[in-house]
């Protein structure tokens, strides 16, 4: 195992291999029960009853859909590109597959899930040619590292939302520590939970306790217990469900039907955001927090490893399948190797079957180790030449766009998109390489086919 994994050459242990894999499926666990909710959206009307997304009966098929889809994504990881990152169905792909591919174009959920797996297979095309090296390399290094800080608020952003100390509030966010309840004020007590296990978490981190996160995860859950924000479920396994009604229900015939250009725009949205979402993780999570990026050849491994995932998932019926940038988490606990993704992919293999026990930890226990990788992730800023507003405006952009947007995909476009502007308006379009125009016109085009 430790040849396979080259575990000491990158000074870690199987203990933290495994550690890190543990806390990197509590991080992201959250997406067993949230992909099928999406997936499963009940988004009809009176004037629109049949609405033709994935209906509510599905949602145990779709839950082990789930499970198998994150598994398959994490093993591949792991086992091609050696990296500690995991994979799941992307959230708001999963909504743009309800919202947009089903409700707004009129696909049905089985035409649907053709477009994912046309979009795997196009991103899978890319990765296995030549250009995807040169996709590694188009991105400069101070666009990586505003990748790398964008991606700390964003999940810092995540866990704050996710236990509701910062809501929306109609268009304006808000700091939330107490609500009115029938004229009488109620404490936010997931939300106060979270911040002590932060505080907790934090001085654990400072007096370098070994497994820190998970024991920050551990406490808050059994803190939880008698403030009724950790549940113990009725039962622990999950009875009744298979994966058949929504396994190799791919419609190619039907989607063929409907026009080449609405096929086009969801097919090339779906693989960009994937494509960019993997590369971001890769160039930006890793070097931030002590683990090197690696050879190319790795990293182009960890490319090809996403697309195959997306194929698969499809296959088995759910939305496209990326990595899931909570990845920090585990890499914080100092996984180094693809031995952490593989503990990701048996959790998420048994929770097929234990799908309640995985939903016992708390959003209240997570979120701390979110707000913490957040922290770690925003040293990299540190490295962008703010001084030069060339660099410093698309590293910002980039920052801003990520946790806004929520999608580091966007914050990529945009901080490519405005490098490129700035560099030909100064007179030095010559500085930025052919590859990268390109990737940069790539966004521009889908921007406007999809506000077509």
């Amino acid at each position: 195992m430790d040849r396979r994994f080259q575990i000491t050459a990158r000074g870690s242990t199987v203990r933290r291999e495994i550690v890190g894999g543990i806390t990197t499926f509590f991080a992201m666990a959250y997406i067993i029960f949230v992909n099928p909710n999406t997936l499963c959206a009940n988004v009809g009307t009176q004037a629109q009853p049949f609405f033709p997304a994935m209906p509510e009966s599905l949602w145990g098929p779709v839950l082990v859909a789930t499970c198998v889809s994150a598994a398959i994504g994490c093993f591949l990881t792991g086992l091609l590109a050696n990296l500690p990152f995991a994979q799941a169905p992307g959230m708001g792909l999963n909504a743009f597959f309800t919202y947009t591919v089903c409700l707004g174009m009129g696909y049905t959920w089985q035409e649907g899930l053709a477009i994912v797996l046309l979009s795997g297979l196009l991103f899978l095309a890319f990765t296995l040619s030549p250009l995807r090296g040169k996709l590694i390399r188009a991105i400069p290094d101070f666009i990586k590292h505003a990748i790398s800080a964008g991606i700390g608020l964003f999940i810092a952003l995540i866990g704050l939302l996710n236990v509701k100390v910062i809501t929306l509030s109609g268009t304006v966010p808000a700091l939330q520590l107490s609500t009115l309840v029938d004229g009488q004020r109620v404490w936010n007590v997931q939300g106060l939970l979270a911040l002590a296990g932060l505080l907790l978490t934090a001085v654990l981190m400072a007096f370098r306790v070994k497994g820190a996160v998970v024991l920050g995860i551990v406490i808050t859950t059994l803190v939880g217990l008698p403030l009724g924000v950790t549940q113990i479920p009725e039962t622990v396994t999950m009875e009744h469900i298979t994966l058949a009604p929504v396994l190799f229900q791919m419609d190619l015939g039907g989607v063929l039907e409907k026009g080449l250009l609405p096929l086009l725009t969801a097919v090339i949205s779906f693989a960009i955001v994937d494509c960019f979402d993997t590369l971001g993780a890769l160039v930006g999570l890793s070097a931030n927090v002590g683990l090197k990026e690696g050879t190319e050849k790795r990293s182009e491994r960890a490319l090809v490893a996403d697309a195959l995932a997306t194929c698969c998932g499809a296959c088995v019926g759910t939305s496209t399948v990326t990595t899931f940038a909570e990845s920090a988490a585990g890499i914080a606990e100092g996984a180094r190797t693809g031995l952490s993704s593989i503990v990701v992919g048996v959790l998420f293999l048994c929770s097929v079957f234990l799908a309640p026990v995985a939903g016992i930890i708390p959003a209240a226990a997570t979120a701390p180790a979110l707000i913490i990788v957040g922290v770690l992730t925003m040293r990299s800023a540190a490295s962008i030449p703010w001084a030069d507003l060339e660099c410093a405006v698309p590293a910002f952009l980039t920052i801003a766009v990520i946790p806004f947007a929520y999608s580091i995909s966007d914050g990529i476009a945009f901080g490519l998109i405005s490098y490129c502007l700035i560099k030909l308006l100064r007179g030095k379009g010559r500085e930025v390489s052919a590859f990268t125009y390109g990737i940069a016109v790539i966004f521009a085009l889908k921007y406007v086919l999809a506000n077509l």
